[in-house]
This record gives structure tokens, C-alpha cells and sequence, in this order.
């Protein structure tokens, strides 16, 4: 069985589950398109072609396993993109909490059932329906769950809203010895304003820095209780063009070891500078489904 136990963003990573894309199915039409930046895509003829996504996600594989990490994969349901596993479940301590998610996409969650049947029953929660969460906008960080949400009346209006204000109460009420702090994200049909999840435009790392990006917020003072937080000087600024590349959503492995896109040149370099040992792998053709690299990952245990 396993011993779930994530506390954080950046402690040593020892299991996990990585998506797939194998068998992710034609390119959608735009009618069916989860999010702006998809739909950008599809309507230009640039959508990702199901090879390179693969390559990209074995590359991704291939540095989890070079530093020691057990790594899951889902089981492969014909034409059905599985890239993003942080979507459908996310690990807060030593439960598994399966997220209300796109109706469209349950059976994502079918094809971890063998992961799940590792986890004893009581480990794993369901939320009742009118929860809506998914694992992009959740973020365990020490004694706080950061949580991105959008609670404007036009929730249901926004395909791109993924986390209400339920979600919130909900892990209150399973946490109540942590803090639970919410951000209102910014929503737009525009993927150059979307902040789809809160680890499109934030992202704490090791070292007491994080990535940050300003716009992403809809509300000034919460965006500056980070900065605050994490302090000026740690902190990682990127441009809405930056955020539109998901510079914010790279992945650590542990307290020093980020793993990053090869492009991020500005971001890659910061990070050296502040002594991070950065593992390069291409992922542009998977981020131009607005998520990256965080997204295709569920950390089950952190040391």
C-alpha cells in the first residue's frame, strides 16, 4: 500500500503519477475545446501532434526516474487525453482528494483505479457535487493550502473557472489545522489574461522563492500578501507573455532540482543563479494546451 504524504510543493519527490499521451485523440473541434489557449490552436491548424507530446512526456519520465522517483502512469483509454493527471486528483498529507471535475473527463480518473487500489479507503475523499476543484489550483505550503478560485456570479458562465467557492469551505473543513488562503484568479476567453489555475501565474520553489505574475490576480492585495510572504527579492516576477508560455508552471523534484522547460531561458537562468540545479526537457507542444509541467504530475509521496 501506499503512504500518501505531500506537505508542500518542494520536499524530495519519491512517488508520483505522470499522464500520458498516448492515444489523446483527433484535435478537437473548437466547440470542444477545454480552454483559450486550445481553442488558439485548434483554429490555427498548430495543434499538438500526438508523437511529439509523447516524446516530450518520456523525456519528463526520464528525469523523475533519474533521481530515484516511482512513477505511475495512467492506463491508456483510447482517444482520450490523459496528459494532466493534477486535474482529476491531488495528494494534501495523507489523503487523496478526487476532484469534481469537467464532466467530460471523468474517466480520466477510471484509468488510475490502479493507482487508487494502492490507497486504503479512508485516505481517499470524494467532495460532494457542488465542490468544484481541481488539483491546478491547490497547493499545499507548509502550514497554509493555497487555493486559486473564482467566486464572480458569472462562475458558470466561464469554462475556464475550475475551483468555486465550495472547494474552499470544503478543504476547511477537512484541514482545520491549516490555513486556507484563496485568490480570486483572473478569467478570460483572451489566453494571454487566463490564469486557468493559480500555478499559471505562481508557483513557490525551494530556497524561499517563487514565481509570480501579477495580472493573474484579480484582487491587488491578495497578489501582494505573496509578495509579502515570500519577500521582494525571492521572488520571480514574469511578463503576461511569459505567463501565457507557463513559465510558472515548472515542477521540483526536491528543495534544490527544478524541472523546467528548455525555452525558459530568463526563468532557467534566475534559476541557476539562485543555485537550482535545472533539468531542461522540451514541453512547448503540451503547454500549447495551457498547462505544463506541474499540471501532467500528481505527487503522491514527498519525503
Amino acid at each position: 500500500m501506499l503512504k500518501l504524504n505531500v506537505k508542500d510543493e518542494i520536499s524530495t519527490l519519491k512517488a508520483v503519477v505522470l499522464g500520458t499521451a498516448r492515444s489523446c485523440g483527433p484535435t478537437p473541434k473548437p466547440e470542444e475545446a477545454y480552454d483559450p489557449k486550445s481553442l488558439e490552436h485548434i483554429l490555427a491548424g498548430t495543434y499538438p501532434k500526438e508523437k511529439d507530446m509523447v516524446n516530450e512526456m518520456d523525456a519528463f519520465a526520464k528525469v523523475l526516474e533519474k533521481y530515484g522517483v516511482q512513477v505511475f502512469r495512467p492506463e491508456v483509454l483510447e482517444d482520450c487525453n490523459q496528459i494532466f493527471s493534477r486535474d482529476i486528483a491531488f495528494v494534501i498529507e495523507d489523503k487523496l482528494i478526487v476532484a469534481n471535475i469537467l464532466p467530460e473527463r471523468e474517466q480520466e480518473v477510471e484509468a488510475i483505479l490502479h493507482v487508487l487500489d494502492k490507497i486504503q479507503d479512508e485516505y481517499i475523499l470524494r467532495p460532494p457535487e457542488k465542490v468544484h476543484v481541481e488539483g491546478g489550483d491547490v497547493m499545499p505550503w507548509k502550514d497554509y493550502i493555497f487555493v486559486g478560485t473564482y467566486t464572480g456570479e458569472d462562475y458558470a458562465r466561464h469554462i475556464t473557472a475550475r475551483t468555486n467557492k465550495n472547494a474552499v469551505e470544503y478543504l476547511r473543513s477537512q484541514f482545520p489545522h491549516k490555513k486556507v488562503k484563496a485568490f480570486e484568479l483572473r478569467k478570460s476567453s483572451n489566453a494571454k489574461e487566463n490564469a486557468l489555475h493559480l500555478d499559471c501565474c505562481f508557483q513557490p520553489l525551494g530556497k524561499g522563492k517563487a514565481i509570480l505574475h501579477r495580472n493573474g490576480f484579480l484582487v491587488k492585495e491578495e497578489y501582494q500578501w505573496l509578495v509579502d510572504y515570500f519577500g521582494k527579492n525571492n521572488i520571480f516576477e514574469i511578463t503576461a507573455d511569459e505567463m501565457y508560455q507557463m513559465y510558472s508552471n515548472v515542477f521540483s523534484i526536491s528543495p534544490d532540482v527544478v524541472v523546467s522547460e528548455h525555452n525558459f531561458k530568463r526563468l532557467n537562468t534566475w534559476l541557476r543563479n539562485q543555485g537550482f540545479t535545472v533539468e531542461e526537457i522540451p514541453y512547448s507542444e503540451i503547454s500549447k494546451q495551457e498547462g505544463l509541467l506541474r499540471c501532467s504530475t500528481m505527487p503522491l509521496i514527498r519525503e
